[in-house]
């Protein structure tokens, strides 16, 4: 059993929506005051779970990590606020961890699915295209809704960024993901990938760094979000160095795709994309960072309601969870003070509470 909790702050319940007077019994959120006392009371603003909408629990550097390597990992993530993960693919099979005493909610995607040698070693089912349709009816029965295509990766014949698949079989593999009863969302950091893929009536797109002002009609017509990790693309810098000297357009590719990084976030906001925040933890990015890409969105001109939104309050609806509302998980943080208007207090959580324990 886990008790009952009194949350005495301010409770908020969306962007621009608050109230007071919360308890979690046994686990479940109620706005109704029991009539058992509370057993603890924890104060400050609550608000739902952070959510980190791309992230690799079971990854790291070389691919598959130990079992505890992985329970770290979570457990890094959970302490930090992410309460619910939606996990952009991972070597190893994760549903181990779904329900553990302290681990966020995981909703897997399987493994990635990459063109052969085109993408990291070790991490991805890897495919010609012909293989595609298959591999994604595979990773859609092994994940729980999700697939996740590599759409583009370095061409090292071409020296620079190039679609994996070409787009009509995009387009059929997209459709056999949907006759599963699964969402795709692809990797697309080039400009044109983004074309194929609205084409081919994805559900998501991550990254998403070759946006252009064409693109974004699209994105809203069609209702697909962007996940634009953006502290994964502080990483392109770093990445273009070391490929300077074999493939030099790719770099120079790489960095532009860097510095228009901000503006295009904002771009998609103000056209009415909608954005959610992630991480892509797992590999180069250590876990637990989900504060640093909420308050990366907000430097980014997303205003820090919205910043928030994007890992709280439409990215649990999104993904089909509960937030704060009656007879929900108890899955919410505590800042100290008003996210909003002190957007630092993210990084610096009072409280954690999953299933009804407290956890921090």
């Amino acid at each position: 059993m886990a008790g009952v909790i009194k949350f005495s702050g301010t409770v908020l319940t969306g962007p621009g929506q608050e109230r007071r007077g919360l308890w979690s019994v046994d686990g479940r959120l109620t706005f109704h005051r029991p009539q058992r006392a509370p057993d603890r009371v924890l104060s400050g603003w609550v608000l739902p779970g952070f959510v980190d909408a791309h992230c690799h629990i079971g990854l790291g550097g070389g691919g598959a990590v130990a079992d505890e390597v992985a329970e770290e990992q979570a457990r890094t993530d959970s302490d930090a606020g992410t309460l619910l993960v939606r996990d952009a693919g991972a070597v190893s099979d994760t549903r181990w961890l779904q329900g553990k005493p302290g681990m966020p909610r995981i909703l897997r995607a399987g493994r990635h699915i990459a063109r052969t040698g085109r993408y990291l070693r070790n991490f991805a089912v890897e495919v010609e295209p012909g293989g595609l349709v298959e591999a994604v009816r595979k990773q859609a029965r092994a994940g729980d809704g999700w697939v996740k295509l590599v759409a583009d990766w370095i061409d090292r014949g071409a020296g620079d960024l190039a679609a994996s698949f070409p787009p009509a079989v995009v387009r059929d593999a997209v459709e056999a993901a949907h006759d599963e009863g699964a969402r795709v969302t692809a990797h697309c950091f080039a400009e044109e990938t983004l074309d194929h893929m609205l084409d081919a009536g994805i559900d998501c797109v991550e990254h998403a760094t070759g946006l252009l002002p064409r693109h974004l009609p699209r994105f809203v017509e069609q209702g697909v979000p962007i996940v634009p990790t953006l502290i994964n693309i502080a990483t392109f810098p770093g990445i273009a160095d070391q490929a300077e000297a074999r493939f030099p357009r790719y770099a120079a590719h790489m960095r532009a795709l860097w510095e228009r990084r901000a503006e295009r976030v904002l771009e998609a906001f103000e056209a009415g994309v909608r954005i959610y925040a992630g991480t892509d933890a797992g590999s180069v990015i250590r876990h637990g960072r989900i504060a640093d890409e909420i308050l990366a969105l907000h430097e980014a001109g997303l205003p820090m309601a919205s910043a928030l939104d994007a890992a709280c309050w439409s990215a649990r609806s999104w993904l089909g969870a509960d937030g704060i509302s009656e007879g929900a998980p108890a899955d919410v943080v505590l800042c100290q003070e008003d996210p909003r208007t002190v957007p630092e207090t993210v990084a610096r959580l009072q409280n954690v509470v999953l299933g009804g324990h407290l956890i921090r």
